[in-house]
């Protein structure tokens, strides 16, 4: 616990200059694309639409379609889903390897290594935020306007970036030690859009118990929260209490592990690379 306080401090401490950091990270990263920023909505814009062409017809029906789930468009609910899904990805890819990428640039300031990551992981939340925000016009022309279940939003958005930062402080700290730990941090990430339901709706193929199974995974509940403010399906986060309670006590267990590990190893990091 005492490894959680001090990197919890740090996060606080650092937070103006993670916030430069990260802003100087996504310029960074566009700085020789003609078309910039545009690019981080465009990428997903043509995902979108490949997975949107596969799934919504191609695997649906005898490549007949599948016009809604429940009584929302397929396009739509696919679209509810993913555009956390392009925050999530990248951002714990990434983080996972800041440490050992930066680390020799980093050791020159003055600047917590447990916020590495962190601002990694803001750096992805920029373009989740103008990604969401485009979302939200869209709806608007698709019937689904705004609406009081957007109070959520805002929390499932903290809510994601905590999972995020406390399952980062694990891999990145491991994978400096241990470089193939990206690699497998690489191959989960893509079954976990299988195994999230962003693709599918689990609910109408799976049994009780196995969806049941399935809600262990974390994202699961950022995935469904989006959805239930978006389309405006009930305050999720009140009515799956219980879900609510398990998410956090996973998230604490993780960020006190991954604060463990990253204190103990951290004054070691240099020799690793």
């Amino acid at each position: 616990m005492k490894s959680a306080i001090t990197v919890l401090k740090e996060q606080i401490n650092s937070f103006y200059l993670i916030q430069r950091l990260s802003l100087y990270e996504v310029k960074s990263n566009n700085k020789n694309n003609y078309l910039g920023m545009l690019w981080e909505v465009l990428n997903p814009g043509i995902q979108i639409a490949i997975y949107w062409f596969v799934f919504g017809y191609g695997l649906r029906n005898g490549g007949q379609g599948r016009a809604a789930v429940g009584d929302v468009p397929f396009i739509v609910w696919l679209l509810a889903g993913m555009i956390v899904w392009f925050f999530i990805n990248p951002a714990i890819v990434q983080a996972s390897k800041s440490v050992y990428t930066r680390i020799r640039m980093l050791s020159k300031m003055s600047f917590p290594m447990s916020a590495i990551p962190s601002y990694i992981i803001m750096s992805k939340f920029y373009p989740h935020l103008l990604i969401t925000a485009l979302t939200i016009v869209i709806f608007q022309f698709m019937g689904f306007t705004i609406n009081i279940y957007y109070l959520q939003l805002p929390y499932f958005m903290f809510s994601v970036i905590a999972v995020i930062i406390a399952i980062s402080l694990i891999t990145s700290t491991l994978s400096t030690i241990v470089r193939d730990v990206q690699m497998v941090v690489q191959s989960i990430m893509r079954m976990l859009l299988y195994l999230t339901p962003i693709l599918w709706n689990m609910e109408d193929i799976l049994g009780e118990k196995l969806v049941t199974i399935m809600k262990l995974n974390p994202f699961y509940y950022i995935v469904e929260g989006y959805r239930s403010a978006l389309l405006g399906q009930g305050w999720y986060l009140i009515e799956h209490y219980q879900y609510t309670l398990y998410f956090w006590g996973l998230v604490l267990v993780l960020f006190i592990f991954g604060s463990f590990i990253h204190v103990k190893f951290r004054r070691h990091f240099v020799d690793f690379l």
